[in-house]
Order: structure tokens, then C-alpha cells, then sequence
């Protein structure tokens, strides 16, 4: 049956079903009105018509049309067995895509601020921001990260009060986030104090007043000197760091020059951005003391990013409380460097909560990250603390543990959603989690380790195609959970094909016999692409991997 001419734009899906084929497509319902039959009828010449494709007939072993118009596609053994060797042979390489090849991308994230402990709910930016820097690397782009840092503003302005008030000393990150709530209270109870802080706040930018610039700079290379211990823990690694005393000036600039033009005057000599015109808030980007704000400090971030590194892609990743702030500054951003905010993404993300509920740094009710990391550390030394492992070896899978299922809590879930973190379900061996996932690893070198000990060479080479769930999941699904993943920057895709990738591969060891059966060299070929796809979604979530648990 000859094929229709159609000259109709066709627009169609293609899916891997749970049931009924490998994959399958809507292609028969989407032209069944441009040929003038029914669904089903258009299906059925759509598949007579693919039976003839010589390339088709190299990878389907058959073709079914069901429904109104569904073509389901059914791969021929072979395929899947030719692709396991396609994984082992890849190995580190596996799942890399050119979706951004040529590319040249910045991505912002962690932005913890000197003179506040680094608290639970940077980890929240930290985790997210480095699966997302890692998903664009594996994606082909140019990538470098970039951390933005709160140095001046009113929250330092409260903690150096609180250091000359009360002679805080500057000798830990502890104390400095002690000295901060104590003059962010004052800062709300006391006229006098909310004075003489904002007066402070005033020296700290202009660099007048040498009894501050001292407490300021030995308060703020504390701060930055305990942020590198806390990156180095977390395995992330910032090429370029800013910072707000920077950005300001930059920021003021480019607001003042086009007062009258994008910006508004405002009360009290105040600079604003009239937000109504474009169905948003006004907000004001230079205060009545002649101050930038965090909005203009963010245009001159903008400027000074490009700048240090010229991009085609800018990812800031912040919490969601900014959302409404950040399409204000977005906005402005477009007005006056119309380019820039072209080239800019924001990602949000919720909060990170304990049971015990919200935290907040200018109350002291904050947990620090160090705190969670450690106690979540104590936790999983008690779990391995049975098992034939040294003290030191403990330790290691102890904290590689713990940074596992802190971070991978963290990103299972849509960036935008809060999460409420569940200690005992977090570091869970058998369930959803982090661990579950290090301990699959963990599993499948076990096993090559056993077959390397008997000569075993893992070989797809004839290879018998078993029709199990895990060489259906090894099948590409790796590289378009990654694509996806990348274009939606939303790692909680990989997450979920991690977990029933790693779900199979257990249930499969359960069941078969890997070594020392005849069909080793296969099976063996199945545990180490099984391996390699577990650890290089790992590395691309930024969780660490285990050679033993």
C-alpha cells in the first residue's frame, strides 16, 4: 500500500510504555485526520509502510498497532544484548550528550554569606547547583561555577554591632552567626541600636572607620576560610567567587545611569524600579542613604559574571522565597542589559526542614550543615559498626554515607517542592535512598572483583538475551533520563531512574547466578554496565561512590 502524501505539520510522540513494546508512538491518531481515515486505519499503514525500512527491520523484530491508532515496537533481542557492550566498552563516557556542545555556561549556587553559619539550607543550593553544573558538563557545554557571597549589607552590619557591644569574639563561624541574631533582635527591639547599626552599615561600605574594617575583615576571612572546609566535605570546587562589596558599585552604577529612563526616583532620595508597569512590584535598587540594594547588586553581579567569563548560559539557583524578587531583578535586567537577561536561567528550590520546622539565622534557630553532616555521619557508624571494616575505613564510608543521602534527599525531589528530611529514611540500605544506591555499587564490584579472581572477561559477545527489567532499563535509558534531566535542569529524573535501575540489578542478583555459571562472561558483562551507569549517575549527582559497604 503506497504511503499519503502529507503536507500537514505532524506532530507526534514517541514513549517507552510499561507494557505493549519497547517503545511506542501516537503516529497513526496524529494523521489520521490529514489521510482521511480512522486512527487505527492510519496506524496500520504506518506500520506497513515501517516493516519495509530496511534500518527499522536492523532493530524491530515486530510491529503491533493497538487502539485508536497506537504503534507499539518491539526490539529484537540482539539489541539489547549489542548495547550492554555498548555501556561496558564506554564505561566513564557512557550517557554524555552534545546538547549544549559549543556552549559556554556559568552556574551560580550555595551563596552562603560571611558572618552567618552555613546552614542546612545551603546545602539545598549547594546540592542542586552542583548536579546541575554537572549535568551541563555532561551535556557537551563549558562550564564553569560560580559562588556569590553576602560581604556587606545590613546582616554583617548587625554582627559587628553585636561584636563591639558585646565583645563576641572572632574566632569561629559559631560566634559570628551568635553575634549576628543577637544584633538582628536588637536591630528589631531597639531604636537606638537599629541607629548605630545602620550607621555601621554605612562605615562598612565606605571603609571609614578602622576599629570596623578590623572586626569586618577578621570576621569575614573566618567566614570564607570555614566555607572551603564545608565545599571540600561537599566535593564542590568554585572557579570564580563574587562578592556583594564588589557587585555594589557596579550595580549602583548601572541603576544611576538610567534613572529617568528605566529607573525611577523614589521617596526620600530612594531609586526604584517601577515593577506595575510590567505586572510586577516596585522595588527600590538604591536606598534613601544612597546604599545599593540586593537588587542592584544583582545587575552588577550580571555585568561582572560576563564579564570574568563570557557566557551563552547563566543559572542562578536560589530559594524560592526570592522568586518574586528575582523576575523583579529580572525584569530590570532585561531593560538595561537586554542581552544578559536573555542569557540568564533562575532555579528555585524549597526549603530544606528538619521535623522540628523552620529555621531561621536571625532568630539562632538554625541548624548548621556541619551539625546535620555529623550527626547523620554518628547514625551510619552505627549501622556498619559490626562490619569487618577498619576504624578508618569506617570513618570514610561513615561521611561518603552521609553526604550521599543528605544530598541525594535533597535532589529525588522537584526543585521547587520543600522537603522534610527523615533521618532513618535517609540513610536506609534497602529503601529510597542515597545509600541504596552506594550499595548497589558497592554490590556490583563485589561481583566483578569475584569474576576477575576466576578469569571471568565480561563479554556481551553471544550473549543470550535474558528479558529481564535490568537489560530493558540499561537500554539508552541512561542517556535520555540524562538529556532530560539537562534541558528540564530537574535531577530528580535521574534519582528515579537510579533507584529502579539499581531496584533491578538487586532482584537480579537475587535470582541468577553471575559466576562460574556458563552464561558468566554475559551476566558478568550485565553487572559491570550495570556498575558503570550506577556511578556515573552518582558522579553526575555529585554523591560519592563506595568500592565496599
Amino acid at each position: 500500500m503506497a504511503f499519503p502524501d502529507i503536507h500537514a505539520e505532524v506532530k507526534f510522540v514517541t514513549e517507552r510504555p510499561e507494557k505493549h513494546g519497547d517503545f511506542a508512538t501516537n503516529a497513526g491518531l496524529a494523521i489520521a485526520k490529514s489521510i482521511g481515515k480512522s486512527p487505527k486505519d492510519a496506524g496500520e499503514i504506518l506500520a506497513q509502510e515501517l516493516e519495509k525500512s530496511g534500518e527499522v527491520k536492523k532493530y524491530v523484530e515486530r510491529i503491533e498497532v493497538a487502539g485508536p491508532g497506537f504503534i507499539n515496537f518491539y526490539l529484537k533481542p540482539e539489541v539489547f544484548v549489542g548495547h550492554i557492550g555498548e555501556i561496558v566498552r564506554a564505561g566513564g563516557r557512557y550517557g554524555r550528550n552534545g546538547i549544549l556542545s559549543g556552549k559556554r555556561a556559568i552556574i551560580e549556587y550555595t551563596d552562603p554569606n560571611p558572618f552567618k553559619e552555613f546552614h542546612i539550607g545551603h546545602l539545598m543550593s549547594n546540592a542542586i547547583g552542583e548536579s546541575i553544573s554537572r549535568l551541563v558538563l555532561w551535556s557537551g557545554a563549558e562550564e564553569r561555577r560560580a559562588c556569590y557571597q553576602g560581604d556587606v549589607g545590613m546582616h554583617v552590619a548587625k554582627a559587628v554591632w553585636a561584636i563591639s557591644n558585646f565583645q563576641f569574639p572572632i574566632s569561629n563561624v559559631s560566634n559570628l552567626g551568635e553575634a549576628y541574631a543577637r544584633g538582628a533582635q536588637a536591630y528589631e527591639e531597639s531604636g537606638d541600636a537599629k541607629k548605630e547599626i545602620s550607621e555601621i552599615n554605612k562605615k562598612i561600605y565606605d571603609k571609614s572607620d578602622a576599629e570596623i574594617n578590623t572586626m569586618y575583615d577578621a570576621g569575614r576571612k573566618i567566614s570564607l576560610d570555614y566555607f572551603e572546609t564545608v565545599y571540600e566535605k561537599l566535593g564542590t570546587k568554585f572557579d570564580f567567587y563574587f562578592f556583594e562589596s564588589e557587585a555594589a558599585p557596579v550595580g549602583k552604577r548601572a541603576v544611576e545611569e538610567t534613572i529617568g529612563k528605566v529607573f525611577e526616583s523614589g521617596e526620600n532620595g530612594a531609586v526604584i524600579f517601577p515593577g506595575e508597569k510590567y505586572g510586577l512590584h516596585t522595588r527600590v535598587f538604591i536606598n534613601s542613604e544612597g546604599l545599593p540594594t540586593y537588587e542592584a547588586k544583582e545587575l552588577g553581579l550580571a555585568k561582572m559574571k560576563h564579564e570574568k567569563y563570557p557566557h551563552d548560559l547563566s543559572i542562578v539557583i536560589t530559594g524560592n522565597e526570592v522568586n518574586e524578587y528575582f523576575k523583579v531583578v529580572h525584569k530590570a535586567m532585561g531593560e538595561i542589559f537586554p542581552d544578559l537577561a536573555e542569557k540568564t536561567r533562575h532555579v528555585s528550590h524549597g526549603m530544606l526542614r528538619l521535623p522540628e520546622g523552620k529555621m531561621s539565622s536571625r532568630t539562632g534557630n538554625v541548624m548548621p550543615a556541619e551539625r546535620l553532616i555529623g550527626e547523620v555521619e554518628r547514625r551510619v557508624l552505627e549501622k556498619v559498626k559490626e562490619r569487618n571494616f577498619l576504624e578508618e575505613e569506617k570513618r570514610e564510608i561513615a561521611e561518603k554515607v552521609a553526604i550521599g543521602a543528605i544530598k541525594f534527599s535533597i535532589l529525588r525531589q522537584a526543585a521547587g517542592k520543600d522537603i522534610i528530611f527523615d533521618f532513618e529514611k535517609s540513610i536506609s540500605f534497602e529503601g529510597d535512598s542515597g545509600p541504596y544506591l552506594q550499595y548497589a555499587y558497592a554490590r556490583a564490584l563485589s561481583v566483578l572483583r569475584k569474576a576477575k579472581e576466576q578469569k571471568i572477561s565480561a563479554s556481551a559477545e553471544n550473549g543470550v538475551f535474558e528479558n529481564t527489567q535490568l537489560e530493558r532499563l540499561l537500554f539508552e535509558r541512561f542517556p535520555e533520563t540524562l538529556e532530560r534531566a539537562a534541558r528540564e535542569y530537574e535531577p530528580h529524573y535521574l534519582c528515579t531512574y537510579l533507584l529502579e535501575l539499581a531496584s533491578a540489578f538487586n532482584s537480579y542478583y537475587a535470582k541468577h547466578q553471575i559466576v562460574g555459571v556458563p552464561e558468566s562472561p554475559y551476566r558478568t558483562a550485565l553487572a559491570s554496565a550495570a556498575a558503570t551507569v550506577i556511578e556515573n549517575g552518582l558522579t553526575v549527582l555529585g554523591i560519592p561512590v563506595l568500592e565496599k559497604m
